[in-house]
Formats: C-alpha cells, structure tokens, sequence
C-alpha cells in the first residue's frame, strides 16, 4: 500500500509543466502580436526625429502642418504660416512630409 502511494505522488509531477504551458504560450502570443511591433513602430518614430533637418515639411501630433524653421536637442521652431512660427518639441513631431506639401496663398 506505501508503494502505491509513492507512485501517485511522483506521478503528479509532470502535470505541473503542462498546466504552465497555457500560460507560456499566452505570454508568446502576447509579445508577438503587442509588444514587438510597437518597440518596432517606436523605433521608427525615434530614427524619424533623428533625421529631422531644417526645411523639412512636417506634422505635428496634434495636426499641425509646418516648416521647421530652426531645431535643437529638444526642440524645434515651426512656421505654421507667413511670418507664424511654433516652438514645439520634436517627439511631438508625427510625421514628414513630402517636400511642396505645404503651399503659400
């Protein structure tokens, strides 16, 4: 009777893996379909800010279309319209635009 006892609780030993198994593969799909694409798309955004330069046509995160006028490590000035200039930070830039985009008149 102890010898049947023994095997039963040896027995139970490899469940445990298989019941953190769901959980594994949860956590896989989890990085796979979340956490890696917006690491890629955030560092995307960082290169993007980096090869900002003078002149370039931009938009800004709350829609503001404009030229960039001047820059820093921090910050950039917009001209959003004729003698109209911005200073905004550069994370808040969004986008580059097509040079020509943005037309006087």
């Amino acid at each position: 009777m102890l010898i049947q006892n023994a095997w039963a609780q040896n027995a139970g030993g490899g469940d445990s893996f298989l019941s953190f198994l769901p959980l594994i593969a949860i956590f896989v799909i989890f990085y796979l379909v979340l956490i890696r694409p917006q690491n890629k798309k955030q560092k995307e955004h960082q290169e993007m800010i980096n090869a900002l330069e003078i002149g370039n046509e931009v938009v800004t995160a709350g829609g503001i279309l404009g030229k960039i006028q001047e820059m820093n490590e921090n910050y950039v000035h917009l001209e959003i319209s004729e003698n109209v200039t911005i200073k905004t930070q550069r994370q808040t830039i969004s986008s580059l635009l097509p040079k020509g985009t943005i037309k006087k008149g």
